[in-house]
């Protein structure tokens, strides 16, 4: 049945974001970066519910990268900060929006308060049907060689045969292990690289570029974006 002009598509089942231009956007105004991640943060609030109301199931957001180290003292700990404060809020809020809390990531980076809260997260919303996965301190290279790492160590000891490795037995060693790929990637600030985001998990995604920067990113934009989605022909290889 063809859709109405005024009913929107339906969303893909998951949905992932490179929040890009936070720097971009605070430079613009005069302002320092933190002030541009602080913006990108009540983005991201504002986005998430909107996911959750159109029914998305899961959500995936970089919201750090193992290369964004290289930034100031100052930037990372201000990311930091937001962070915790977030977290904080959304314990609080967890059980009456009913969303999982997933990270994925290298957490030992982290100071050992935000890993205790990253994992207090997970294990209260565990139960829950939505899923937000947050990419921190995450790299697509670096989660394909954790997997070889972990599947190795188990090969190591005598829980899995060399000869068993597959794309469905590496998949289980990703951070991502049991969440659907993603079908559609937003990438806002007019950017058009994966950034080392989701390497193995992309590999039949779409992928939608947005010459608007992250704080300015608007319901109205994802909108447009799953639009663009569902102008595709996925054909995963065949004719």
């Amino acid at each position: 049945m063809a859709l109405l002009k005024s009913e929107k598509p339906a969303p893909p089942r998951h949905i992932a974001i490179i929040m890009d231009g936070n720097g971009r956007w605070a430079k613009k105004r005069g302002l320092p970066r933190t002030a541009g991640h602080a913006a990108g943060a009540e983005s991201f609030r504002k986005i998430a519910n909107y996911c959750r109301s159109l029914g998305v199931e899961y959500l995936t957001v970089y919201a750090f990268s193992t290369e964004n180290w290289k930034r100031s003292a100052e930037e990372i700990s201000g990311i930091m900060r937001l962070l915790r404060r977030y977290l904080e809020e959304a314990l609080a809020d967890m059980e009456k929006n009913r969303v999982r809390f997933k990270f994925f990531g290298d957490l030992s980076k982290l100071s050992p308060e935000l890993q205790a809260m990253c994992r207090n997260a997970e294990s209260r919303s565990a139960e829950y049907d939505v899923q937000v996965n947050f990419c921190l301190n995450y790299g697509g290279r670096d989660e394909i060689v954790h997997a070889v790492k972990g599947f190795m160590a188990d090969v190591a000891a005598g829980k899995r045969e060399a000869g068993e490795l597959s794309e469905q037995v590496l998949s289980g060693y990703l951070y991502s292990a049991g969440v659907p790929d993603p079908e559609l990637i937003i990438r806002p600030s007019g950017e058009q690289r994966i950034s080392n985001f989701l390497l193995w998990q992309s590999a039949y995604s779409e992928f939608v570029f947005m010459d608007v920067l992250w704080p300015d990113f608007t319901p109205e934009d994802l909108d447009k974006a799953i639009e663009e989605y569902h102008r595709r022909n996925r054909r995963f290889g065949g004719a």
